[in-house]
């Protein structure tokens, strides 16, 4: 047999299909090698900015020539050990301090992965394209231009009754519409909106108003689907402190997802109703430590919101009526979002109050977010205006991915109860 006849019999699987969900597992499956053939697999895509990924990965065959990602080890490249999903949460830029750019929601996440020889140029033998949809069929996605409002809104299919959920994802401006369109694809109807540098909004903004978070909420809760007394809010980092203020100042919050944010107003001044309700807990630049790679750990420059000069910057969660997951990595080095969480759980057990339940994860990183993009150790941090440090070790990072995104979906289920009622009386 020809070298050519041999390398057109390896078959590369993707199951149960090469269409799937980007939070969905794929199945990766070779067959056709030699008995016991050492190869090189490899993960490879590009981004919204055009930068391009990959991951690499070396696997022995079985007796019968035969790879399966599920059960067979990588013996070495960007991880080792059986990971099945090892290929895509490693995939890294061939330049420094490059996040994944996966912001819209129309176009799915293309990666190709291929099987290369181990000797010489590694000439490929097979390869097969996984097309990964931030949106599930059927998914509506309408912008919204109301009033205050910039954002988008996701609808599942079908009548509902849907729980409601208000994605503050970023705090860099624009917009991001993976996460939301991923929820909506799970069942539920999501407003994300953008805070400012989106469409006709200000590039730059000094304050924060309470007021345009409210208008959001309103919004929600007027859409004929939506079947949830109140609504659900869910947030990462600078937004995860205005997720905590949303759900202690305004009514209707049911339910607050924090992830790795402050336990304080951080950074900006909040106001309601024009008036100012907290200055901005701010940080010491000069306690910024500078790596070896030209990215800076900033977990302990954020001021003491603790300090009594800081106490004002301090949310009053015991005043929200409806209930908290604290999600903290322990290594997250944008801040110490472990010691925010202790401090929120501290202060609401002193007011009497059990309306909350905590996730800690010790090997985890800054930036959580919806399982199975590649893990980001390091980008530009438009605040700091330096690259920073995130933190994390890549497969803890990847398993605190999966595990903390049932537990939203199970969060938000249990309690945004729906009720078809109200979804009847808007129709």
């Amino acid at each position: 047999m020809t070298e050519e006849e041999m390398s057109s019999q390896v078959i590369l699987r993707l199951l149960p299909r090469a269409r799937c969900m980007f939070d969905e597992p794929v199945q990766v499956m070779v067959s056709g090698l030699r008995a016991r053939q050492v190869v090189t697999m490899r993960a490879r895509s590009t981004d919204e900015k055009g930068v391009e990924f990959s991951s690499s990965a070396t696997y022995k065959a079985d007796g019968n020539g035969e790879i399966n990602l599920e059960r067979d080890p990588s013996l070495s490249g960007s991880y080792v050990g059986v990971e099945p999903m090892g290929l895509l949460w490693s995939m890294r830029a061939d330049v420094l301090h490059k996040r994944f750019q996966k912001n819209k929601s129309l176009n799915p996440h293309v990666v190709k992965f291929s099987v290369h020889e181990e000797e010489g140029e590694g000439r490929m033998l097979a390869e097969a394209t996984n097309e990964r949809l931030v949106m599930g069929d059927g998914v509506s996605r309408r912008p919204v231009k109301e009033g205050n409002i910039r954002g988008v809104l996701f609808t599942p299919p079908g009548g509902g009754p849907f729980p409601a959920v208000l994605d503050l994802y970023t705090f860099g401006g624009g917009l991001s519409e993976k996460r939301a369109s991923l929820l909506a694809s799970r069942g539920f109807v999501v407003l994300t909106v953008a805070l400012y540098g989106h469409d006709d909004m200000a590039r730059n903004i000094t304050e924060v108003h309470l007021d345009y978070f409210e208008e959001a909420i309103e919004f929600l809760r007027k859409q004929d689907k939506v079947g949830s007394r109140g609504v659900g809010v869910i947030s990462l980092s600078k937004s995860a402190d205005l997720a905590l203020s949303v759900a202690s100042y305004l009514p209707d919050v049911e339910a607050t997802v924090w992830i790795n944010g402050c336990c304080a107003n951080t950074l900006l001044p909040l106001y309601y109703k024009r008036s100012q309700i907290h200055p901005g807990l701010m940080f010491d630049g000069s306690k910024m430590i500078p790596t070896e790679s030209g990215a800076f750990n900033c977990k302990y420059a954020t001021h003491n919101p603790l300090a009594e000069e800081n106490k004002a910057t301090l949310i009053p969660i015991e005043q929200a009526k409806g209930r908290f997951l604290f999600v903290a990595s322990e290594d997250d080095l944008n801040w110490d979002s472990k010691t925010s969480v202790d401090i929120m759980v501290e202060r609401l057990k002193r007011h009497g109050k059990q309306n909350f339940e905590s996730v800690c994860n010790p090997g985890a990183g800054h930036y959580l977010e919806p399982p199975y993009g590649p893990y980001c150790p390091s980008s530009f941090h438009g605040v700091v205006g330096k690259p920073v440090l995130w933190g994390g070790e890549p497969r803890s990072h990847a398993a605190a991915e999966v595990h903390l995104w049932k537990k939203i979906q199970e969060f938000f289920t249990t309690h945004l109860g729906c009720d078809a009622a109200q979804t009847e009386a808007k129709l």
